[in-house]
């Protein structure tokens, strides 16, 4: 049997004789990017580097990187759905491209050196092309090489159907082969690798890729990005600076492959974790499969986001919001099979001994991530029965209003999201919009999350931005001065309007407290200290004396910003040249964030 760990190993050791460097996996909960609650893939902490910023580890990384993806929660329970995955990734930023990426795919998939699958099982897309940009000849050029070398024939199918025996090569369009964040960005086509998982069915002729992926005959391995654009704000696309390659191997995914398996759920990792679910149920796996696997997928996405040095708290706003919505699901299919005790910590504990090793931070919050999950289910259960009650009275007579969600919600701490899924096993719709109505009336959910995620971040570089980036920094040096050298940062959001900074420390701020580091801040400012920025390792940072509480995500080389004798901080950029053109610096709210850290919201008056 091939495990997670084995093939997490062997992918980062590949790339590694390859020239590639190995880089930590970011935190799951962006710093600077309010476009998304949570890291969707691999590329985001690298967006900076994609285009054209030099990183500090070089133009060829490997990683094995975090992700949330929650778009498809209600889709989880089904074979290959996943809200945490694990995405194995190696990068060429402004080296290697289509080439070389394509090569090296080919080469680990079917080599020795790598999984040694089958070629004859495996197909590929590329991006047919469109009014933004043409067919993707090079890409198919290059996968048609690779195959004839193995002895395949690889005939291209430009309708994305499996047209003869001899089809090999699917051509999509875009919602398929292109890739690129939502809100813009680097992006370019992509070519996607596939696994026939049943190949003594023979040749399906004229089937559709489409159909061949939903009936589960074709599964999605790897994915080779070459982002070559930047799309605007206007929808536009320009070249960028330098060419780029992001590749995508899902590991859970890949594994179950490895193993033979057809599910995802079929690997080691889950039947651990299922065989818990059993002896605290007694119920089998066999029968209640969409029930285990939504308990499994949620927790363990749960124990990673609360154990992340960023982790956050259940709550009704943003990410909170959607922690606390896969907590209360779980604990719902858990009730549901019959498990009557607090159980959701016990699946974490599990997770975090068998994770510890790769992740440490789960190790090193594993009290926070307990503490947390008791909290929420003994808060949760003593409303889910009553609340259980309302709703089978409320659908007795055949139909619910959004009126009625919102009581749920407000009353039983129901989110819409279960009380509508809750609603579809009766037959039952459910009306998000008078649902918002009401929530509307009474500070709506979605306008309370917007208000607490700024908009922007670090996204842009303007003069604004910049001051108020290197504001940040006095303040976190401030505050470590005033209130102990316990404060360290935990979080921010900066955009040119105003900075959110968050930071360790157990209690509110006195008024007093405020005020001195208001002064500090100011302080500096009018001292006209020169920022200078240096780069070094990341061991010399340390012995400097730098702060820096996410380094991981920097690299073993790194950027140290100093500004005089007062701040050290290693940090991306970008900052002032000088304090002096700083305006005055004002704390407008202190507030509590998560537990043991406190936010500061602050802004440069004219």
């Amino acid at each position: 049997m091939i495990t997670t760990n084995d093939l997490r190993e062997k992918f980062i050791n590949f790339f590694e004789k390859k020239g590639h460097v190995v880089i930590p996996s970011a935190s799951l909960i962006p710093e600077n990017d309010p476009s998304v609650l949570f890291t969707t893939a691999g590329m985001h902490p690298l967006v900076p580097y994609l285009m054209g910023e030099k990183h500090p580890a070089g133009n060829r990384l490997v990683d094995c990187q975090k992700c949330i993806r929650t778009g498809d929660i209600d889709e989880v329970g089904d074979n290959r759905h996943l809200t945490f995955f694990e995405m194995l990734g190696n990068w060429s930023l402004g080296d290697y491209f289509k080439q070389e990426a394509i090569e090296w795919s080919f080469e680990f998939l079917t080599s020795k050196n790598g999984l040694g699958l089958d070629a004859k099982r495996l197909f590929v897309t590329v991006f047919r092309g469109d009014d933004d940009a043409a067919l993707d000849e090079e890409t198919i050029k290059i996968w048609q090489e690779q195959f004839t070398k193995a002895g395949i024939a690889a005939e291209v199918s430009l309708k994305g159907v499996w047209e003869n025996e001899n089809t090999r090569i699917f051509a999509l369009g875009k919602e398929d082969n292109w890739w690129g964040l939502a809100a813009g960005g680097p992006c370019g086509p992509c070519s996607e690798m596939f696994y026939d998982v049943d190949p003594e069915k023979g040749f399906a002729k004229n089937k559709t890729h489409a159909e061949l992926v939903k009936n589960a005959r074709f599964v999605e391995i790897w994915n080779d990005v070459f982002m070559e654009y930047d799309r605007g704000a206007d929808g536009k696309l320009s070249k960028l600076q330098q060419k780029n390659v992001d590749t995508g191997m899902g590991l859970e995914r890949t594994t179950a492959i490895l193993n033979s398996k057809k599910e995802v759920f079929d690997i080691n990792e889950f039947e651990i974790l299922f065989n818990k679910i059993s002896d605290l149920s007694g119920n089998k796996y066999l029968g209640n499969e969409r029930a285990f696997r939504i308990i499994v997928d949620h927790l363990r996405t749960a124990t990673f986001v609360l154990g992340d040095n960023r982790g956050i708290e259940p709550s009704n706003v943003s990410a909170g919001y959607v922690l606390r919505r896969l907590i209360r699901r779980a604990i719902r299919y858990g009730k549901q099979l019959g498990i009557k005790e607090i159980f959701t910590f016990k699946i974490a504990e599990i997770v975090i001994g068998s994770m510890a090793g790769v992740y440490p931070e789960l190790k090193k919050n594993k009290e926070f991530i307990v503490n947390q999950l008791i909290k929420e289910e003994e808060k949760f259960k003593e409303t889910l029965e009553n609340g259980l009650r309302e709703f089978e009275k409320l659908a007795k007579k055949n139909s619910l209003n959004g009126k009625e969600a919102f009581v749920l919600f407000s009353s039983y701490g129901f989110p819409f999201e279960m009380t509508s899924e809750l609603a579809e096993e009766k037959g039952l719709e459910v009306s998000k919009a008078e649902f918002d109505e009401e929530f509307v009336k009474h500070q709506d959910l979605s306008r309370t999350a917007s208000a607490g995620m700024f908009k922007g971040g670090l996204a842009d570089s303007s003069e604004e931005t910049k001051k108020l980036h290197t504001a940040a920094h006095l303040l976190l040096e401030s505050l470590r001065q005033v209130l102990g050298g316990h404060v360290f940062q935990k979080g921010s959001n900066i955009n040119s309007e105003r900075l959110r900074f968050d930071f360790s420390h157990p209690q509110k701020m006195l008024a007093e407290e405020i005020v001195k580091v208001e002064n500090l801040v100011n302080e500096q400012i009018q001292k006209k200290l020169a920022v200078e920025m240096k780069e070094m390792s990341l061991e010399e940072a340390k012995n400097n004396g730098a702060m820096g509480v996410f380094e991981a995500k920097y690299g073993a080389n790194v950027k140290v910003y100093s500004i005089g004798d007062f701040s050290k901080e290693i940090c991306g950029g970008p900052h002032v040249d000088n304090t002096a053109i700083l305006d005055k610096f004002k704390i407008i709210k202190e507030e509590a964030s998560s537990a043991g850290v406190r936010r500061i919201k602050a802004i440069l008056e004219k």
